[in-house]
This record gives structure tokens, C-alpha cells and sequence, in this order.
């Protein structure tokens, strides 16, 4: 427990972690709200865009082509930058295509994207089946989310960019309301549908970079929070929706880490018991929908 002897010590240690689940609640709360009410499906996150997969490609080639001692895996501000970038570039381009022609279909946007996932799903594993096994140890460290030994000057990049990003969105919070309706509705009552889908598409994709590369892939959260807080508060007002997830997603997130320290004594990821319990969720949504 805690005492007058380990107080700074301990200090040390959690509020880091504290800080990395709340950012990470955060970018994932407001980018699948986002995304879901673009898409107009309750049972889609944007790690269907394949930013996941391309965040474990990235990891992957690394340690392939460099070792695991390369600098970029051993140095966690380099690890960082190279995953946000590159997945923010990715996305931004895959954007630019698909957005050249007018009145793109964003179901055509997403089938791309599952497609490119699955490519870049391929390309991990089967370098991943050609790996040394002892450099595949290391590397697979980096494939499941942890929250854990997270890097302060990590931490501050990742507030860093996410206050700049912020004021992006503030204003068009209430424009979602809109968009909820669909996207001839949103037009007639004077929407720039188009130009503001283009906007918050490359948003979720930087929140989705960020919490991705700060502390890994966590496939279902996004799901399970913002379900269940269209479940708990009844609203088409996307600023409670938002404010709920984001709760939400904290209280999942610190429960999840205190299973995997105190019950499971660091055996098991917590990632892995959120897409447990996330994954279970999902089918009975799938289940609900095919009822009605």
C-alpha cells in the first residue's frame, strides 16, 4: 500500500498510466462516436480503416529489416513518431484517392480500407512466420496494448497533439446532430456534407494513430463504450454522447488494467480482456440487429 516512503515512487508510476488511459479514452471515445455516425453503422469502429493492421506492419518491418535492437524499436519517442506518421500519411492518402471524385461513396471508402487491412494482416504475419523467434519475443511486446512503463515525454507529445486537434472539432460536435439524419438531410439544411466528412475522416484517423501508437491496439473498446452509452443515455446529442464514452471508456480501461495486475498478476494483456469482453458485446449486437 501505499506509505510516506513509497508516495513519490508510486506516484511516479501511475499517474503516467493514469494519463495514457485518459488519452487514450479520449481519442478512441471521440473518433468511433465520430466514425459511426458518419458511416451511419452502430457496428463499425475505424479500425476497420486498418490502421491496426498497419500499425502491426510498421512494428513488423522494424524489427525484419532492422533487429530488435534497432533504435526505432528501443527508443519509444522514435517508435512513436514513426507509427503516428505513418499512419496518418496512409490514411490522408488513401483519403485523396478516394475523395478526387464527388459524392464518393463512403461504404466504397471502407470496403478499401478492410481490403488494406487484410493486406497489411498478410504482410505482418508472414514476416512474422520468418522472424527469429527470439526477436519475435521482443516485437510481440509491441503488438499487444500496455499500459505499463508508458514514456512521459511520449505522454506529452500525445497532449500535445491532441490539444492541437482539438479545436478542429469543437465546433462541428454540433454538426454530427446533422449528419446523424443522413446525408440528403444534412444538405438540405445547409451542411457542407462533403467537406466536413473529408475533415473529421482525417480527425479520427489522427486520434486513432495516437492512442494506437501510444500504448497498441485495443479492437473492441471503441465499440463496447459507445454502444453502451447509446444505451445508458438515450440522446441524439452527440456532446453527452462524447462526454459518456469518454467516462465510459476510462472506467473500462482502469478496471481492465486492475484485472490484469491484481487478478491475473501481469499473465494476461488487458487489451486481451477487453476484446474478450468487447467481442462478446459485439455478437450480441450482431444477434440484436439480426432480430429486428
Amino acid at each position: 500500500g501505499l506509505n510516506a516512503n513509497n508516495m513519490d515512487y508510486a506516484l511516479s508510476q501511475r499517474i503516467p498510466k493514469l494519463l495514457a488511459i485518459i488519452l487514450t479514452g479520449v481519442c478512441v471515445s471521440v473518433s468511433t462516436t465520430i466514425f459511426q455516425t458518419i458511416t451511419g453503422n452502430n457496428i463499425l469502429t475505424p479500425n476497420v480503416m486498418g490502421l491496426d493492421s498497419l500499425y502491426v506492419l510498421i512494428q513488423t518491418v522494424i524489427v525484419f529489416v532492422l533487429g530488435s535492437s534497432s533504435v526505432f524499436i528501443v527508443n519509444k519517442k522514435y517508435n512513436f513518431v514513426i507509427c503516428v506518421v505513418g499512419m496518418i500519411l496512409l490514411s490522408s492518402l488513401l483519403y485523396k484517392l478516394m475523395f478526387k471524385k464527388e459524392n464518393t461513396n463512403i461504404l466504397f471508402l471502407l470496403l478499401v480500407g478492410m481490403i488494406g487491412g487484410t493486406l497489411f494482416s498478410s504482410l505482418s504475419s508472414f514476416m512474422q512466420m520468418i522472424i527469429d523467434p527470439n526477436e519475435y519475443l521482443v516485437l510481440q511486446n509491441k503488438l499487444f496494448a500496455s499500459f505499463n512503463n508508458v514514456n512521459v515525454d511520449i505522454l506529452l507529445i500525445s497532449i500535445i497533439l491532441i490539444i492541437l486537434v482539438i479545436p478542429f472539432i469543437c465546433d462541428d460536435i454540433k454538426y454530427l446532430d446533422v449528419i446523424n439524419l443522413g446525408r440528403d438531410q444534412a444538405i438540405n439544411l445547409g451542411i457542407d456534407y462533403d467537406k466536413l466528412v473529408k475533415k473529421l475522416f482525417v480527425i479520427v484517423s489522427i486520434f486513432i494513430s495516437i492512442s494506437t501508437a501510444l500504448v497498441g491496439p485495443i479492437t473492441f473498446l471503441g465499440l463496447l463504450v459507445v454502444n453502451l452509452s447509446r444505451q445508458m443515455i438515450t440522446t441524439y446529442k452527440h456532446k453527452y454522447l462524447i462526454s459518456m464514452s469518454v467516462l465510459l471508456s476510462v472506467f473500462i480501461l482502469v478496471t481492465g488494467q486492475l484485472l490484469a495486475e491484481r487478478i491475473f498478476n501481469f499473465s494476461t494483456p488487458v487489451s486481451v480482456i477487453i476484446n474478450l469482453i468487447g467481442g462478446i458485446y459485439f455478437m450480441y449486437l450482431l444477434l440484436k440487429e439480426s432480430r429486428i
